[in-house]
């Protein structure tokens, strides 16, 4: 199980990085952002008119949702009993829901604008 974590670990660290060699190859291209999951597609591209402090502070975001995330994925993976278990679920799931809801409400256009 600690293998499970550290390659988890590892994967969450190495992502942003990808993700930002991701945006600016497309960033190059010009090319329409068809297909992609909401992280990438906003990614560091969303990020252009912010200052360093303001971006600073959306990774803060970021990561506190990420570390919330995860120490509720680790309390539903401990948990024994299945209605608590259930309901810790449910709590995540808000949380996505919510999380979810805050980046379409930041995102610069609707995805019919994009589309056109």
């Amino acid at each position: 199980m600690k293998h499970l974590y550290k390659s988890t670990a590892a994967f969450l660290l190495l992502l942003p990085l990808s993700t930002m060699s991701f945006a600016a190859d497309t960033q190059k291209t010009d090319e329409p952002m068809k297909g992609m999951g909401m992280h990438q597609g906003m990614g560091m591209m969303g990020m252009g008119g912010m200052t360093e402090e303001q971006k600073d502070q959306h990774m803060r975001a970021m990561q506190e949702h990420m570390l919330m995330m995860h120490d509720l994925s680790n309390q539903i993976l401990a948990e024994k009993d299945p209605a608590k278990k259930e309901a810790l679920k449910k709590q995540q799931l808000q949380l996505m829901k919510t999380h979810h809801e805050q980046m379409m409400e930041h995102r610069p256009h609707t995805m019919q604008e994009h589309n056109q």
